[in-house]
């Protein structure tokens, strides 16, 4: 266990060094203050509208940001040690592949959590402090659960960019790799299945099973985990007609979310065990 603590305080001290926490706080509290103050000028409004509206908002952009950053920061992971003629040299230690992977994983996912955290934690405590009626323990339940879930998907990405990282020969096919996964998690899977209901007509059996496939995506998983907690009236009427919102237990999504954040990490670390370095 000492072991794993030690790689992934490491994978994390070279994140600060590298300033991806700073770079992804400052993102991520940019973000927050400009949804909130700004998201109503389309309406011909500026300024602070509410803690609803400010996170279907940030969660959209949440979900094109953090999967790509959790892509990039760990795409690298095994193969970068590879190429650089470091991994036979760090295994030759007593450390097991299995700590390898899983410091490296906790370590990146940390990273990200952290400067999630933060960056939404500066925006809301300027928001605090600029608007009382923003002070409910409602929206303080809808940050938590922004935040928590918003980290569970850096996870889930890092996890996927682990097992590219490992199933890679060289560093610039894990890079493509990881860009393709963003590619398709994030734009191209929406797409074809709502291409496949408008083909097909989308009869009242897929319209069933359309809700449910949308679990497949980890990215959909946290638009559901918050979206539908904020129910309808935030700014995400369309998105809660089309996806059913009544066919949705808080026990699947949050369920759900929590095995795509360790699901890619298992197969991760189950590939690594059996590859010949």
């Amino acid at each position: 266990m000492s072991a794993i603590v030690d790689v992934a305080y490491k994978e994390f001290r070279d994140g600060f060094r590298n300033r991806w926490m700073l770079a992804i706080t400052c993102l991520f509290a940019v973000l927050a203050l400009g949804i909130a103050y700004f998201g109503a000028v389309t309406a011909g409004r500026i300024g602070f509208t509410s803690f609803d509206a400010t996170v279907a908002s940030l969660t959209t952009l949440t979900a094109l940001v953090i999967p790509l950053i959790g892509l990039l920061i760990a795409y690298d992971t095994i193969v970068g040690e590879r190429d650089s003629g470091t991994l036979l040299l760090m295994l030759s230690y007593p450390l097991s592949r299995v700590e390898l992977v899983a410091g490296k994983f906790l370590g990146h996912s940390a990273v990200l959590a952290v400067a999630t955290i933060a960056g939404i934690g500066v925006a809301v405590a300027l928001i605090q402090i600029m608007t009382p009626s923003a002070r409910t323990a409602a929206a303080w339940v809808d940050i938590v659960r922004f935040v928590a879930s918003a980290s569970l998907l850096g996870a889930s990405f890092v996890g996927m960019a682990c097992v590219i990282s490992i199933c890679s020969r060289d560093k610039s096919r894990a890079t493509g790799l990881a860009l393709l996964t963003w590619f398709v998690a994030v734009l191209l899977f929406d797409l074809l299945l709502l291409a496949v209901l408008v083909v097909s007509g989308g009869n009242a059996t897929e319209r069933a099973v359309y809700p449910y496939l949308l679990l497949l995506n980890p990215v959909d998983v946290f638009r559901l985990v918050n979206l539908v907690g904020l129910g309808r009236g935030a700014g995400n009427d369309v998105f809660m007609a089309m996806t059913a919102d009544h066919a949705y237990q808080p026990a699947i999504l949050y369920g759900a979310i929590i095995a795509w954040a360790t699901g890619p990490f298992v197969l991760a670390l189950a590939i690594f065990r059996k590859q010949e370095v």
